[in-house]
């Protein structure tokens, strides 16, 4: 069966105050595995400083098919969040190491598609980008690393972007917000072909998406729509599976169908047992 990575840095999170939690793409990646019963590997990055924030999570990711590469690096991504009701205000508070493209010979062997999962838009280079993609593997890119500016104070976003990243990606996934400041406006099917990436989904929350394949566009509702429920991490949740399973060869439509229905699975046991 075809392998999944999926690379991305670690997060020390700030959250209104209390003390730094870990955070990130790779512990919902490897729950996305572990839900859908599939192999992968999770390659990731943090400073030694960090170490007792972050190991003791990352050795829970292990196992059942899923391994958990750790990459040495001298500085972490560290955010701080404050909430106002369902206003969230974010702040970068440190920069993590960028990727180089002599990490992505760290990917195993039997890897056929990457999920590169970029929390500023320094993390992956374009250089680094390409190394991943090496051996016809797939790329696919979470745009927040296409938005989100790397330096210190309130998070900023812009479309500054180095057009040579869009070379390597075949499959990109764009939040609402994101997709909004890439297109300067309501992202429709002439900002998709502007990008030129074959394969694009716009996610809209409890709405479902957007999947545009060669810019033409088509919705795809939400499985259900699950209310009084906290969402971090599910676009991850969503991104990951929607991979495996144009890994595995499924259409982009019930891929994104399937994906949809896991995190509507998902939402309802977090609601269930009252998470977090």
């Amino acid at each position: 069966m075809p392998k999944l990575a999926v690379a991305g840095n670690v997060a020390v999170d700030r959250i209104d105050g209390l003390p730094p939690s870990p955070g990130g793409c790779p512990s919902f990646a490897a729950q996305t595995l572990r839900l859908l019963g599939r192999s992968g590997q999770i390659l990731t990055r943090y400073a030694e400083r960090d170490r007792s924030l972050f190991e003791p999570v990352l050795a829970t990711l292990g196992g059942l098919g899923v391994s958990v590469t750790t990459l040495p690096a001298r500085s972490t991504n560290a955010f701080g969040f404050r909430y106002e009701g369902e206003r969230r205000t974010m702040t970068v508070e440190a920069i993590g190491e960028p990727w180089s493209p002599a990490d992505a010979d760290a990917l195993a062997d039997d890897v056929t598609w990457v999920h590169v999962a970029p929390l500023l838009r320094s993390d992956f280079p374009a250089e680094a980008l390409a190394a991943l993609g090496r051996g016809g593997r797939v790329v696919s890119y979470d745009g927040q690393g296409l938005v989100r500016v790397p330096e210190l104070g309130p998070l900023r976003v812009d479309a500054a972007f180095d057009p040579a990243l869009l070379e390597t990606i075949s499959v990109l996934k764009l939040a609402e917000d994101e997709a909004v400041v890439l297109a300067g406006a309501s992202f429709e099917e002439r900002h998709a072909r502007r990008l030129g990436v074959r394969e694009i989904l716009v996610t809209y929350g409890s709405e479902g998406c957007v999947l545009y394949l060669e810019g033409e566009d088509e919705h795809v509702p939400a499985a259900w729509k699950v209310h009084g429920v906290q969402t971090t991490g599910a676009g991850d949740v969503f991104t990951v599976a929607y991979a495996v399973w144009r890994n595995e060869g499924e259409q982009p439509r019930a891929a994104a169908e399937r994906a949809s229905e896991l995190v509507a699975r998902m939402l309802e046991e977090r609601k269930r047992v009252g998470w977090p």
